[in-house]
């Protein structure tokens, strides 16, 4: 009160200081629409971008970004966000870009250097993409392989999940004739014996076919080369599901007699493993229905090559291919939800600290960088492409 001039001056001062220190530590964050064919995900839900807003984060929201997945731009704009009406405006200001889908051809020229993209990437299966994200010299934060020391995925687990449900009941539609399947119902009915579901890899994609499989009354066979994962399943599975170990003479024995085939197999970060190989469709009885859920990750079935919702499924040797690359993107208001629900833990401290200080305290966001300011630092997107090896901690 004795001396108010300066007394006025030292509260301005620590109010600057404030205002300095949140606006520093803020971030920019931006959510595109997404634009891959008929992709109906959003990234962030609304109540995700007021999770981030709370904290000081600026969040910017493509017009119409969450309309195919049940989210109004006034229910974003309730909770915080701000609408932009271009997705080249959306790339222009953000500092990190949350997305569901890897950027198509369309969206590289709008990527910038030191930009952190956080999303599904699956580098291996696509060289361009990753020549594209080493020259744009941005920071490439792959969701499918943030990954914590159990080995688990968390942020590929909820899409999994929906995916292994939809497999079987994508396999079931056409499995009907129309469909150009062999007419079979998956789970039969009394005195008619239901559908052989064969699936391969006892993850939670194929751990979740198999329940859906099994819940509609199937006879199902789950392969995969862990024996403690098979002990695992062989206990908690009802008793029309049996397990048996992965190898090509299982598999060269069991497709002859199986009217549905999924393939449900993942190696973190890195091509697909090949279990099908296109003299096996020889030994499928025609109208046998494929889904190769790996499709996005190169396939574990030869002839696969991705489809999408629109044009779905193709037939070789009179075997029904259905190997849609975003299989989630058909339920987008469950999947949307799930996936913000496994993703905004982690954006929120990407957003909070930065992508190198969260990369340094949180090792599961480490392994989930892949390319680093033109630097590939996963080692399963080098070995795809033989590109060069940089170690993560040479970025951080």
């Amino acid at each position: 009160s004795r001396f108010p001039i300066l007394y006025s001056l030292f509260v301005q001062f620590l109010t600057f200081a404030s205002l300095k220190s949140k606006l520093t530590d803020s971030m920019i964050i931006d959510v595109p629409k997404e634009i891959k064919t008929n992709e109906n995900r959003v990234a962030l839900t609304p109540a995700g971008a007021l999770e981030l807003s709370k904290r000081g984060h600026k969040v910017y929201v493509q017009q119409g970004a969450g309309v195919n997945s049940g989210f109004t731009d006034a229910a974003y704009e309730q909770r915080g966000a701000t609408i932009l009406p271009t997705i080249e405006e959306v790339y222009k200001i953000a500092e990190m870009i949350i997305k569901v889908k890897e950027p198509i051809a369309s969206e590289y020229p709008l990527i910038r250097k030191d930009q952190l993209l956080f999303t599904y990437f699956h580098f291996a299966s696509y060289e361009p993409l990753t020549k594209a994200m080493i020259e744009s010299g941005s920071v490439c934060l792959a969701y499918e392989t943030v990954e914590l020391p159990d080995r688990s995925l968390p942020l590929l687990v909820p899409m999994s999940e929906v995916a292994g449900r939809m497999a079987v009941q994508e396999g079931a539609k056409f499995l009907e004739k129309p469909e150009g399947g062999r007419g079979v119902l998956l789970g039969g009915v009394p005195g008619v014996a239901p559908a052989n579901v064969l699936v391969l890899g006892g993850g939670i994609v194929g751990t979740q076919a198999a329940k859906m499989a099994a819940g509609l009354g199937a006879m199902v066979t789950i392969l995969d080369v862990n024996l403690n994962r098979l002990r695992y399943l062989s206990d908690v599975m009802p008793p029309n599901v049996r397990t048996l170990y992965s190898n090509e003479v299982n598999i060269r024995e069991l497709i002859g007699d199986h009217d549905l085939i999924i393939g449900a197999v993942l190696i973190p970060g890195a091509k697909a493993p090949m279990l099908i190989t296109r003299d096996m469709l020889k030994s499928m009885r025609p109208g046998t229905v494929l889904v190769d859920v790996a499709v996005d990750q190169g396939g574990c079935i030869e002839t696969c090559r991705p489809t999408t919702h629109d044009d779905p499924i193709f037939v070789i040797d009179g075997v029904v291919h259905y190997c849609v690359a975003n299989m989630p993107g058909a339920v987008p208001y469950t999947s949307t939800i799930a996936l913000t629900n496994a993703t905004l833990p982690y954006a929120i401290k990407l957003a909070d600290k930065g992508w190198k200080e969260a990369s340094r305290q949180d090792a599961a966001l480490k392994t989930g960088l892949n390319v680093v300011n033109g630097k590939v630092v996963y080692k399963g997107v080098a070995d795809a492409f033989g590109l060069p090896l940089e170690t993560v901690d040479s970025v951080l």
